[in-house]
């Protein structure tokens, strides 16, 4: 059972969890209990945490997974054994219990077949993005939290040659990608080790002979250095963002990179951002159906 590990320390949602239809469950610092299922969110009456039992069950399963959660250290972020994740933030962030969302991963098999039956992408948007793919072309997912943009990373994945090295970065390890010859690593900012950050870790991975880079979301200041890695002869990246359409994708690339870098304007970054990309694909989700919106080639929709 994917959840046995957790399961033990969050008793009144056992049922939840071993669901196969709900995909998301949320229980907030008010102690109601809510999920979504086939695309609707709704409230489960009658489920409820004794005082004290989420956040001591949480402090077992951070230690657990040698990861930190106390007054300190409030926000908690990890993946579990099936990919599924988990987030928590306890006081003082959030009062007065702890607020608590497990996603669970539910995309581990999806084929290209399976996007196009569900109509999240066209037959057509699916040949020309896998022909990207297989060419070398750098393209940005861009879209909001839970669009589907890791379920079409990981899919789109699969038109990478078998014989090319993948160097894959994530800040919680969930992505599943189905080839022989690449090296998974994950950030440690939460754990009771060294802080190893997104930037740390993709400038890392530059020096390990790289044929193609997957960052699983670009947030920070490894914006910058994602883009010099582009704009020096690092094709067929692939990485996903948070953004409310392609324009602005590229805008909040240009953003990102320009926090770690003090001189440098936001009109250029933007440029830089333009000049590396290739294809940008906006991802929206409406009424819990996920869609591609738009497939736009840096000037132009295609």
């Amino acid at each position: 059972m994917s959840f046995d590990v957790i399961i033990p320390f969050l008793r009144p949602i056992e049922q939840l969890l071993q669901s196969k239809t709900i995909s998301e469950i949320m229980v907030n610092p008010d102690n109601t209990v809510w999920v979504e299922e086939r695309g609707e969110v709704r409230q489960i009456p009658d489920v409820r945490f004794e005082d004290g039992a989420l956040l001591t069950g949480l402090e077992v399963i951070a230690n657990r997974f040698g990861k930190k959660l106390d007054a300190d250290s409030p926000i908690l972020n990890l993946r579990l054994p099936d990919g599924s994740r988990m987030a928590a933030m306890i006081s003082p962030v959030v009062n007065p219990r702890p607020l608590v969302t497990v996603r669970k991963f539910t995309s581990r098999d999806y084929t290209l077949a399976d996007l196009i039956r569900t109509e999240m992408l066209t037959a057509e948007q699916g040949e020309l993005l896998t022909s990207a793919v297989r060419n070398g072309e750098n393209i940005l997912i861009a879209g909001g939290t839970g669009s589907g943009k890791s379920t079409l990373l990981g899919v789109l994945a699969d038109a990478i040659p078998e014989q090319e090295r993948i160097l894959l970065i994530e800040d919680t390890a969930e992505l599943h990608i189905r080839k022989p010859h690449i090296v998974s690593t994950e950030s440690q900012t939460d754990t009771r080790r060294s802080n190893i950050t997104f930037d740390d870790l993709l400038k890392a991975v530059l020096r390990h002979r790289p044929d193609r880079i997957i960052v699983g979301e670009v947030r920070g200041p490894e914006a910058r250095t994602l883009l010099d890695a582009m704009n020096t002869g690092h094709r067929g990246t692939l990485a996903t963002i948070h953004a409310s359409s392609a324009n602005e994708a590229v805008r909040r690339l240009a953003s990102l990179a320009i926090r770690s870098a003090a001189n440098l304007q936001l009109s250029v970054a933007q440029e830089d951002a333009e000049r590396s990309l290739d294809l940008i694909v906006y991802i929206s989700r409406k009424e819990g159906r996920r869609r591609i919106e738009d497939v736009a080639r840096i000037g132009r929709s295609v």
